[in-house]
């Protein structure tokens, strides 16, 4: 029975990141059954009641030596964990359990990360210096290859894949249709959801989507529904914006499993998102999406399904969010057959990251 420890941004209630957690597990398991898997958690019960694996918390260094010791494989992944632009001190949390496990001569992979932006000269170094340690480097998107290239990372070989969530496989309508019949967002009219999240205390955006909802709900006579992906503080803020808009508009304020949220999405006519893992959701249940960008990975997951963001944060106005809204309104029904090949194919690069974490373990 091999065993494989991961480390990422588990047990933190961020929707994006569980499911990248939980399609990392599927994957896996569907290629080895009988594989192990132990994940570094902020809440260990959580972890193991969501995906049913062994975890252990972050910061319980002495279970951590202990279960990298006895891996076969560790995994750093996926998502942006080797960045510093979010929070300083998680790049030197996560390079410390790469550079544990190199300590103990285990074999790393960095699964399919999001790579940067890494500022700083000591940062940076640091960065360089132990990722060329490891034996396996995937990447989400090519963004992610150029920022390890002008960090001079040149072993070992790094190829391109795509987030680990594009490997989930679609789920039925009937769960998100409960729960969107239960907040009386179920009916005739289409439905259009939002995916918001706090950024810098900042408020003109705020003010844009909430102006955009209002003409939404009027053009196109459809429900709004604000959809949270990172639990509470997405509800408090798209409470704010409901405020702002001064419309009958539906916050989703519970707490939801991958599951639900991707059928959530999957009943959607259109969905709007700040949140990159909203727009993923989208791409695998093939809805119309329509992304604002905060951070490079935006634009580099857009790019990937030959797209591009509205605007970012600071740029967006109710012009030309509306804009890009009535153009995906009105080819909505055309939109995610057009899109089929390039998620097909994102989702063979995706599989494609776990393919590589057992070949790894084989050749060891």
């Amino acid at each position: 029975m091999s065993k494989i420890v991961v480390s990422g941004y588990y047990g933190s209630r961020n929707a994006g990141d569980e499911a990248m957690l939980a399609a990392m597990i599927e994957v896996l398991s569907e290629l080895d059954p009988k594989l192990h898997i132990t994940v570094i958690s902020a809440d260990p019960e959580d972890t193991e009641r969501r995906h049913g694996v062994k975890a252990i918390p972050w910061l319980g260094f002495g279970a951590i030596w202990s279960a990298i010791r006895e891996a076969d494989l560790v995994i750093s992944g996926g998502g942006s964990l080797l960045q510093n632009v979010t929070s300083g001190r998680s790049l030197y949390y996560y390079l410390s359990v790469i550079f544990l496990a190199r300590l103990l001569r285990k074999p790393v992979m960095l699964y399919a990360q999001g790579i940067g932006p890494v500022c700083g000269r000591f940062p940076r170094w640091l960065m360089t210096t132990v990722s060329q340690k490891v034996s396996q480097i995937t990447v989400r998107d090519y963004g992610s290859l150029k920022e390890l290239e002008s960090l001079a990372v040149t072993r070992p070989p790094v190829e391109v894949t795509a987030d680990p969530v594009l490997a989930i496989h679609p789920v039925d309508h009937g769960l998100g249709r409960a729960i969107l019949t239960k907040h009386k967002a179920a009916g005739a009219k289409p439905v259009v959801g939002i995916s918001v999240r706090e950024w810098c205390g900042w408020q003109s955006y705020k003010k844009v989507i909430a102006a955009a909802t209002v003409q939404i709900m009027r053009e196109f006579d459809a429900r709004v529904v604000f959809l949270p992906m990172q639990y509470p503080e997405d509800v408090k803020t798209a409470q704010t914006i409901a405020a702002m808009a001064g419309e009958p508009v539906i916050i989703l304020e519970e707490e939801y499993t991958t599951s639900e949220l991707l059928s959530i999405v999957g009943n959607l006519d259109l969905l709007i998102s700040i949140r990159l893992h909203g727009l993923i959701f989208a791409g695998v249940m093939g809805v119309p999406m329509v992304g604002i960008s905060y951070d490079p990975k935006i634009d580099r997951f857009l790019d990937s399904v030959g797209d591009r963001p509205v605007a970012n944060l600071q740029t967006v106005t109710v012009e030309n969010l509306m804009a890009v809204v009535r153009e995906k309104w009105a080819r909505r029904k055309d939109l995610p057959r057009a899109n089929e090949a390039r998620i097909a194919e994102l989702r063979r690069l995706a599989s494609r990251n776990a393919e590589l974490a057992l070949e790894l373990i084989e050749k060891m």
